[in-house]
């Protein structure tokens, strides 16, 4: 990915990660996210570029690419990292889902693909160039009915997956790939709930028994660079599950 520039939305987990390893190969990375701090950090340790703002919102999606484009000329490649458990807000089984929860939760997860995406390609189209990797959910196709039946989250991850497909098939035309990663549970701040109950822990020992537990955010982000680096020049529409065996369980 030598001297690639790489726009990644979020700036902890695995935006965090995506964000060291991109860099460690060579790209200028670019990172935004809603908290200032994080992005301070890796601009301190990186001297990426970074921008602090509410990508559900076209103001901040559009000046946060803006700011990439000032610093950096061009993007080469957008991962979509940026999103959110809607739990708190009050996502889960349908029944109990409430307006604002819904609302919110497809907000965090679909809206803010959404924008920054048309605005990346606004940009990418007259340089007939580029990839774009989206973030998607294993409970998208795999869903868990017990600890993890959060319905609007799966619906926004649904439609991230539609997206995906349907923005392939219009932009091959202009040799931009889109494909996405479907990770399983990852150890990142979205996941601390999981994280600190010892009944989800074990159960994830056997639904993910190729990480023994819940993955790291690098799992995904390596899979992620994978699809944005010219190593998979041929790939496009694809949706990869990085899931350490959850979907086979």
């Amino acid at each position: 990915m030598q001297g690639q520039v790489l726009f990644i939305t979020g700036n902890t987990g695995i935006a965090e990660a995506a964000a060291r390893l991109a860099a460690g190969r060579g790209a200028q990375v670019f990172v935004c996210g809603l908290d200032p701090e994080p992005g301070d950090l890796l601009h301190m340790e990186l001297d990426c570029g970074h921008y602090a703002g509410d990508l559900t919102e076209t103001e901040h999606a559009e000046k946060a690419v803006a700011h990439c484009l000032q610093k950096y000329g061009h993007i080469d490649g957008l991962f979509n990292v940026a999103g959110a458990s809607g739990r708190k807000h009050g996502d889960g089984p349908l029944h109990l889902v409430s307006e604002h929860g819904w609302e919110w939760t497809l907000a965090a997860n679909l809206r803010t693909t959404f924008l920054v995406t048309r605005t990346v390609l606004r940009r990418m189209i007259p340089r007939r160039a580029g990839s774009i990797v989206n973030m998607a959910s294993i409970l998208a196709s795999s869903p868990e009915a017990g600890d993890f039946a959060t319905h609007a989250y799966a619906a926004a991850k649904g439609g991230v997956v539609a997206l995906t497909r349907s923005m392939a098939a219009t932009y091959v035309e202009h040799n931009i790939r889109v494909n996405a990663v479907a990770p399983g549970l990852v150890r990142t701040p979205m996941s601390r709930r999981a994280q600190e109950n010892d009944e989800i822990v074990e159960k994830m020992r056997q639904k993910q028994p190729l990480a023994q537990g819940l993955m790291e955010p690098e799992d995904v982000a390596r899979a992620a660079l994978f699809l944005l680096s010219p190593e998979s020049s041929m790939i496009t529409g694809q949706v990869l599950g990085v899931d350490a065996g959850w979907s086979l369980r």
